[in-house]
């Protein structure tokens, strides 16, 4: 079977906040601050399975219960032109990479490619490593550059292609660099994904390349395919909108 991504299982009390204009190319300071009010109310992530709210556009999921505060940010640090070819609102993910939450960005990151991969609108909850060439570039760029930002250029995916380099595409090389494995005792093995994770989303503690997370469960192919990707093939992607 084909690459996939996991996906995160979130309780039933949980909602879905989606963009109702996706002609509009100006987001007001108003729905930003709306959304970082949102945002300081983000659970935690549990298992597997995608959100089972209805979604037009993907911006987020977010808890009803307020657990942990999040950083707060000022509203002029939440950029707000972020251009997409398929009317996606990233300002969530933004507000969530600004806020250092990185585990909700890095799930964010993982529904938004499949529904840019075509893979939701085909009533599958993963990516086939054949899709990712569907993913537009404006997008990924838009993604790649927030990422980039606010981690300091730590994380993304034009970072893991650098470490992948370094590596000369030897996987197993590529994930102990990139802080994917871990010690049992004296037996290396990969880090576990489901129930509680195992992988770090303290941007201090965090080694190079370590987010965004991509399955590589059944193969690597889909890893290779999104660090491939057609974006990457010059800087273009750097330059702000």
């Amino acid at each position: 079977k084909p690459d996939h991504f996991f996906l995160s299982f979130f309780r039933k009390e949980r909602f879905c906040v989606a963009t109702q204009d996706t002609q509009s190319p100006k987001v007001t300071m108003r729905q930003s601050l709306i959304t970082i009010l949102l945002i300081a109310g983000i659970g935690n992530v549990a298992a597997f399975m995608a959100p089972s709210c209805p979604r037009r556009n993907l911006v987020s999921v977010f808890s009803t219960e307020t657990e942990e505060a999040a950083p707060t940010v000022e509203n002029e640090d939440i950029p707000t032109n972020l251009p997409s070819d398929v009317g996606m609102d990233y300002i969530p993910l933004a507000t969530l990479l600004a806020t250092g939450q990185f585990q909700e960005a890095d799930q964010f990151t993982r529904d938004a490619l499949i529904e840019l991969a075509g893979s939701k609108d085909a009533g599958r909850n993963f990516v086939y490593f054949t899709e990712v060439k569907r993913i537009p570039s404006t997008d990924l760029a838009t993604i790649e550059r927030l990422w980039n930002r606010f981690s300091k250029g730590k994380f993304g995916y034009s970072v893991q292609k650098r470490r992948w380099k370094l590596a000369k595409g030897d996987f197993e090389v590529f994930c102990r660099k990139i802080g994917w494995t871990t010690m049992d005792g004296e037996v290396e093995r990969k880090k576990k994904w489901f129930g509680a994770s195992e992988f770090t989303y303290d941007l201090k503690k965090a080694p190079e390349g370590h987010l965004p997370l991509t399955s590589a469960l059944r193969g690597t192919s889909l890893l290779k395919a999104l660090l491939n990707h057609p974006v990457w093939e010059n800087d273009d992607w750097k330059k702000e909108p």
